[in-house]
């Protein structure tokens, strides 16, 4: 299976590496903010410079000594995004001299004996191009002045990298991957869950709460098919948003939503099934895509644990009691192994399509029975029922004489679920005034 050439960003906290990202890919993905080490993982985007399109690794801040062990899980990451490049861009801090983790970065890449192509960041005018000139002693070659945040001198680096870059060759169709988000509150486990799906250490794992920033695409072959996990940012109440970084990295994790084919909402089984995870399972429903609850952290708990988090699912879950929801430990792996035949099951449910006529026989036959009820002296009536689209199945029901109620709806969609089988998928239904004919 071929892949896109890889262009991994490298270099200490707050050089800009982020702000080059968001500039060469034309949008505010990247998460960047004043404070340093806002990147913590490595994160991938699609590029395309000249009609060659290549993927750019946008890395945390490499650090000679970092502190803590969130600080040494993201000098990992970087060191292990430059194992995989095809090419990559040195940024450093045209402006100020160099610094301890400056060279030591340095040192990795001459190691690595990957093509280094040496970035002087934050270059904004003419005038402080001639300072640029001292970097030449690092042995990289020339020294390329840019402003990222400007755009200045950034399409000669790309020029540069495209020319790196191995031969162009038959690259894989990546749009036609499935994309899987993984979804869910602070630290319950979702990175865990990528890194054993994915076989590595793909994402940081730690203790404290908000470690993932950025949603991080991953491309991994479950059950012998090609998927693209998501993992997202700890959905959040705005009230507890505190920090920018925080408030744009739920945004993003909603953003990631929007586009997934499948959320796995992951679930701290020994919380039991919170406020928020509904809130997060309604954004799923919201947003279209669906839906497979794991209840994580299973094998940890006692059996009476398990009798108030089983209790809780009905209750808390009622309103996607159509969702698969599997028991599940992401440390251990145990009953991961279940997971392809769920995520398949769903996605064979969202292009599930019902033919018209027997939908609108089926339809005649329940309201027939069960009769739309008198809204504001008026009982609706239904004319005609069509299934509009899928991904998510949208139907749309043609009437007069008044609107349906939401108790009404959701009567329509319980008989629809019992005529074909939708598993984990949400079903839109969209109602129009007059008679289609």
């Amino acid at each position: 299976m071929s892949t896109l050439p890889v262009v991994a960003i490298v270099g200490r906290p707050n050089v800009g590496k982020s702000t080059l990202v968001n500039r060469v890919i034309g949008s505010r993905l990247a998460v960047v903010e004043e404070s340093p080490g806002v990147t913590r993982d490595r994160r991938e985007f699609e590029a395309d410079w000249t009609g060659r399109q290549f993927l750019m690794v946008d890395t945390g801040g490499w650090e000679i000594k970092p502190v803590g062990g969130i600080n040494q899980s993201i000098k990992e990451q970087a060191e292990a995004a430059v194992t995989g490049a095809d090419v990559v861009i040195l940024v450093v801090d045209g402006t100020a001299d160099l610094t301890d983790d400056d060279t030591g970065v340095i040192s990795v890449l001459r190691a690595s004996r990957v093509p280094v192509i040496l970035a002087a960041n934050k270059i904004d005018d003419a005038g402080l191009e001639a300072d640029v000139d001292r970097f030449w002693r690092l042995g990289l070659g020339e020294p390329n002045a840019i402003s990222a945040y400007h755009g200045r001198g950034v399409g000669d680096l790309l020029d540069l990298v495209v020319s790196a870059l191995p031969p162009a060759g038959v690259e894989q169709e990546r749009d036609e991957i499935p994309r899987i988000a993984i979804v869910g509150r602070p630290n319950v486990g979702k990175s865990t869950l990528l890194n054993r799906l994915a076989g590595e250490e793909r994402v940081i794992v730690s203790e404290i709460p908000g470690t993932t920033r950025d949603p991080i695409d991953t491309d991994v072959d479950l059950g012998g098919k090609p998927y693209r996990l998501v993992d997202t940012a700890g959905i959040r109440r705005k009230p507890q948003i505190t920090e920018d970084a925080d408030f744009y990295s739920v945004l993003r994790a909603r953003e990631a939503l929007a586009e997934a084919d499948v959320a796995l909402l992951v679930v701290d089984a020994e919380d039991g099934v919170t406020h928020q995870d509904q809130r997060i399972a309604r954004e799923v429903v919201d947003a279209g895509a669906g839906l497979a609850i794991l209840l994580n952290k299973w094998d940890a708990i006692d059996e009476e644990q398990r009798e108030i988090t089983e209790r809780s699912l009905p209750d808390r879950f009622g309103f996607v009691d159509w969702a698969p929801v599997l028991r599940i430990s992401a440390t251990t792996g145990s009953r991961v192994g279940r997971l392809p035949e769920v995520i398949e099951a769903v996605l064979h449910s969202r292009s599930t399509r019902i033919p018209t006529g027997q939908l609108n026989r089926v339809v005649r036959e329940w309201t027939d029975a069960h009769p739309p009820p008198v809204r504001k002296g008026r009982r609706p009536k239904i004319h005609y029922v069509v299934q509009a689209g899928t991904a998510p199945p949208t139907f749309v029901v043609f009437l007069s004489g008044g609107e349906l109620g939401d108790d009404y709806l959701r009567f329509l969609e319980n008989r629809i679920r019992q005529e074909a089988d939708f598993t984990g998928t949400p079903i839109h239904i969209v109602s129009r005034m007059g008679e289609r004919r």
